[in-house]
């Protein structure tokens, strides 16, 4: 009956009340897309630099270096020579992995990177069908990559030049299928993975096929101990036509610049909730104005002051409620919409129906805000004089 009397007064103001439950919904679902993304591309950078202390490839941006080479989301710096990469870095005794990379190609989109099977390894990769490239122009695909390319075992394909699936096709030599992986969740989902020679073969066509002549786009590196990564990156830049860039930094350095962004949406997005909790106060105010009759009646015939003061602080925490669910309604949906749009390109897989401590957090807000905006209010039913009250109406 308390609640049925709640509903009806929700009704009753429609606008009033829609208006409550929007703003707050709008509040909610801000703070909790902002956070949930942050939080979960945070967790994806960190799974995916895991294991690697070091990128070595072209001076250049070291940003663009570890986007490119580490995330695969953005252009090269250029290529180096894997001799010199192998007589300084590889050979190395601090170095206790070194996975080199070479990509420049792709098929209708999806990159087509050269290595070992350490790169395999080190994203603890498992076979889903077939089996590792063991000759050359043999790839393995992601599982995203085999999804939406189509490709199944012993399909051939051919490559186009460039990172743009736009570019000149490379018609005279074919991959083949020989392995699909199961999905990792880290960036391995959304590559075509061959060995070295592949790539290789297709680019150099006969010539400077000497081991010295050869090039790779970048290798990614990993210390036995932190002496390796105190003194390696410093005498590559200084001694050597190679950059080094450390994923750590650089990841952190971008987030940094996300965070203010994600800052100023959560600031935005507060002012919003007390907005909504500032609505709720009016639209309770201006009732207790216009119905103290009502009040007073209910209290005439056997109502007590706590129980209209209830009913009051019940339809504010109702409104505050619903516009938490809607909140994040709107927030899953908004997170679905990313997924969909942004999935190819940056691997974008956030988790949509995972409940995150802070959007507890919000929903204690979301509540107190709805109690001491009906509250105050409310506290004008002990000031109600019954009888002047029914005298007047």
């Amino acid at each position: 009956m308390f609640l049925k009397i709640v509903l009806k007064k929700i009704w009753h103001k429609k606008l009033s009340s829609l208006l409550c439950i929007v703003l707050m919904g709008i509040g909610v679902a801000i703070i909790s897309l902002v956070a949930n993304l942050g939080k979960q591309l945070e967790k994806s950078f960190s799974e995916n630099i895991s294991g690697i202390d070091m990128v070595v490839g072209a001076k250049g941006s070291p940003l663009q270096l570890i986007l490119s080479s580490v995330f695969h989301i953005d252009a090269p710096t250029g290529n180096i020579s894997l001799e010199e990469a192998n007589r300084i870095v590889r050979s190395n005794p601090q170095v206790k992995s070194f996975i080199p990379l070479s990509f420049g190609d792709n098929f209708k989109g999806y990159r087509i990177v050269g290595s070992t099977p350490a790169l395999l390894e080190k994203y603890k990769a498992i076979f889903q069908q077939g089996q590792i490239f063991e000759e050359p122009m043999q790839v393995v695909l992601g599982a995203k990559a085999a999804i939406d390319l189509g490709l199944k075992l012993d399909n051939v394909f051919q490559s186009a030049h460039g990172l743009d699936a736009e570019g000149e096709t490379h018609e005279q030599q074919p991959y083949i299928v020989s392995g699909i992986l199961q999905p990792t969740g880290s960036v391995l989902d959304k590559l075509i993975l061959c060995d070295l020679s592949s790539v290789w073969n297709i680019h150099i066509h006969g010539e400077n096929e000497h081991e010295e002549d050869r090039e790779i786009t970048a290798a990614l590196v990993n210390f036995r101990s932190p002496m390796g990564l105190m003194t390696m990156p410093r005498m590559i830049n200084e001694n050597s036509t190679m950059q080094a860039a450390l994923p750590s930094i650089e990841m952190n350095r971008l987030l940094s610049l996300f965070g203010s962004a994600i800052d100023i949406s959560k600031y935005l997005a507060y002012l919003i909730v007390v907005i909504s909790g500032l609505s709720v106060f009016i639209s309770l105010y201006n009732s207790l104005k216009e119905e103290q009759e009502e009040k007073a009646l209910m209290m005439t015939l056997g109502a007590s002051r706590t129980t209209v003061f209830g009913l009051l602080l019940t339809e504010g925490l109702f409104l505050s409620a619903l516009g938490y669910i809607l909140g994040l309604v709107i927030s899953r949906l908004a997170m679905w919409l990313i997924n969909q749009f942004f999935a190819k390109e940056y691997l974008v897989n956030l988790n949509l129906w995972e409940i995150s401590t802070y959007e507890i957090y919000l929903l204690a807000m979301a509540l107190v805000i709805g109690i001491i905006s009906a509250g105050l209010p409310s506290i004008g039913v002990y000031r109600i004089n019954l009888s002047e009250t029914l005298a007047k109406h």
